[in-house]
């Protein structure tokens, strides 16, 4: 098994005495996409700043392709680290044209038209090539800022936040197209992003940060099905959390009824707990005798959301097919389809204490 290509361990950047980023630990393999998702302020991008050898490591150490360029009292220049940037704002140089700021990087190598006759094509701008920035629009300008990182065949990738200038179509179409391009090239990258639907576009592997700490590091089938915290359980995707009781490691009580997945808990019998339930975890039923109100709803198109309330008080969500039109304050019956159960020990709860004694304080999950 080959190593992998970026390796970031025990790292800890900040300012002095504040840390931004603690005990920070994962990898990238080579030909990955990774992204750095999260809330503003989470430490994301000081990580990915890091990386390229903008910000300072106060300890551990990131090790890029075998060679460590950062750990604590030192950091390689960036210019020497075989890293390729795109930025917020695309920097692209106003006084050059499309070929030229492509070429930029690369222009003393014997091979450089040919190269950056080939990105253009790859970026679908070679009808372009000798127009200026001012004369593209903003999905053609980052395509040039992605084109022209790619130039110099980095080792690495880091894109910061590469669609926030654009609205919200374009970013679905060139999120796709930016993981074609890069997936065409077998380039590793790492984005940063706090957009939900731009990183499972995107990547491969998803890092969801909470307050300088990465949660977890997981593939975004895994963050979806398998979240590893609350945190990331409520963040990643819509969902609300039920309370219930753990009748057996694969059953839990709820006022919806027993839940059975497919997953096994360690938690004393009778533990309370709160199960995590997904729009897609519940369906209409109307012969069902469990009902609930309709407190509002959100037309998707091809299907409908609808805010529910339970008897009880509790509110939930559910997607009902698109042809089931109800009104708010309609009585509909549900019912649980979860083949999975994902609970969590409910807070004050003796098995939350138990959990709260053995985590180490950082959640992850490593994908080879």
């Amino acid at each position: 098994m080959n190593p992998p290509l970026l390796q970031l361990r025990g790292l800890n950047c900040g300012y002095h005495a504040h840390k931004v980023v603690q005990d920070l630990d994962l990898h990238l393999n080579a030909g990955d996409i990774g992204c750095l998702l999260g809330p503003s302020g989470c430490g994301k991008t000081t990580t990915l700043r890091a990386i390229a050898g903008f910000e300072p490591v106060l300890d551990g150490e990131i090790e890029l392709d075998g060679e460590v360029i950062s750990r604590a009292g030192f950091t390689l220049a960036p210019e020497k680290r075989q890293i390729g940037m795109v930025f917020q704002d695309y920097a692209l140089f106003p006084h050059l044209s499309v070929a030229e700021n492509v070429a930029f990087g690369i222009r003393k190598h014997a091979n450089a038209e040919r190269v950056t006759q080939e990105l253009l094509e790859l970026v679908k701008l070679a009808h372009l090539a000798k127009r200026y920035p001012h004369e593209l629009s903003g999905g053609q300008q980052q395509r040039v800022a992605l084109a022209r990182a790619l130039a110099p065949e980095p080792k690495l990738l880091l894109l910061d936040e590469p669609f926030s200038n654009l609205d919200g179509e374009l970013r679905r179409r060139l999120s796709h197209e930016v993981r074609e391009i890069l997936k065409a090239r077998g380039t590793s990258a790492i984005l940063v992003t706090h957009d939900q639907e731009e990183a499972f576009a995107v990547s491969d592997h998803v890092g969801v940060f909470k307050d300088g700490r990465l949660e977890q590091w997981d593939t975004p089938f895994n963050l979806y099905h398998e979240p590893l915290t609350p945190f990331v359980a409520s963040f990643i995707g819509q969902g609300y959390f039920i309370r219930g009781q753990l009748l057996s490691p694969e059953t839990v009580q709820t006022e919806l009824g027993v839940i059975r997945g497919n997953r096994a808990y360690t938690w004393a019998q009778g533990s309370a707990v709160d199960v995590l339930l997904r729009p897609d975890d519940i369906v209409p039923d109307e012969s069902s005798a469990l009902k609930a109100r309709i407190a509002g709803k959100t037309f998707l198109g091809a299907a409908t959301l609808y805010r529910l309330q339970l008897p009880t008080g509790s509110q939930l969500e559910s997607i009902f097919p698109s042809h089931a039109d109800h009104q708010p304050g309609d009585e509909v019956g549900i019912r649980i389809a979860a083949d999975h159960l994902v609970a969590f020990p409910a807070l004050g709860s003796v098995a939350a204490q138990l959990q709260l004694s053995e985590s180490s304080g950082v959640r992850r999950v490593s994908s080879n």
